[in-house]
């Protein structure tokens, strides 16, 4: 099975990404949501805390597994995506684009430098 994963996007072996234009939007893969299932709950952390790269950020649930989140870098939550609370399906739907979690003004842009390359990624998940 082929899943999409974007090579200009940075991932965490946990499956989450990472697309680093100013600020970082934070999400899951397509490859992440497909083990999931049907996604029923998303907690995500409130806008202003802080994040280190690798902390817990929330929680995903799905009618198979739950799931812990983590942040890809360090930095503050400067946006969630509050559709998710009413709508989790959209992570199954669109995990890229109307799925994405949160986003992270970074205290550090050398830190995505330490994930995951799209080929590395994909090579994980093959």
């Amino acid at each position: 099975m082929s899943f999409e994963i974007r090579d200009d996007y940075r991932y965490r072996e946990t499956h989450e990404w990472a697309d680093a234009d100013g600020t970082i939007r934070v999400g899951i893969t397509d490859f992440a949501q497909d083990e999931l299932g049907d996604v029923v709950f998303v907690e995500l952390p409130a806008v202003g805390d802080t994040l280190a790269a690798g902390d817990e950020f929330g929680v995903i649930e799905s009618i198979k597994a739950v799931s812990d989140l983590y942040a890809p870098v360090s930095g503050e939550v400067t946006a969630i995506n509050e559709r998710l609370f009413d709508e989790p399906e959209l992570v199954n739907e669109s995990p890229f684009d109307d799925g994405w979690m949160l986003e992270l003004d970074p205290n550090d842009e050398d830190e995505l430098d330490a994930l995951l390359s799209a080929a590395e990624y994909r090579e994980q998940t093959e």
